[in-house]
């Protein structure tokens, strides 16, 4: 019964900014990992972000230095702060939860997802 419900997506102009949010229930969040994907069409999924229970990051290349993922385990929300947003970062954006030993031992066929919110940057 894991819930992600994400939002913050919008249209903006290319160098802009935005702040995704991901709501989770139905599971300890303070005890899961998270992590964000995105997926532009005709194009494969690709891992943003991630953070661990002890609050470490990590970052795909493409959005080193320009995103910020963070959590707030009191109110069990994912953030995506997303800076000088580029028209290739335009995608659907989804928020992904699980258990953080099973995800590094087994990988992302272990995680629950969310239903995705769109960004579009444009030029």
């Amino acid at each position: 019964q894991v819930q992600l419900v994400e939002s913050g997506g919008a249209s903006v102009q290319a160098g802009g900014s935005l702040k995704l949010s991901c709501a989770a229930s139905g599971f300890t969040f303070s005890t899961y990992c998270m992590r964000w994907y995105r997926q532009a069409p005709g194009k494969e999924r690709e891992g943003v972000a991630s953070i661990n229970t002890y609050g470490d990051t990590n970052y795909a290349d493409s959005v080193k230095g320009r995103f910020t993922i963070s959590k707030d385990n009191a109110k069990n929300t994912l953030y995506l702060q997303m800076d000088n947003l580029k028209p290739d970062d335009t995608a659907m954006y989804y928020c992904a939860a699980g258990v953080c030993e099973l995800f590094v031992a087994y990988g992302e066929g272990t995680l629950n997802w969310g239903r995705g919110t769109q960004v579009t940057v444009s030029s």
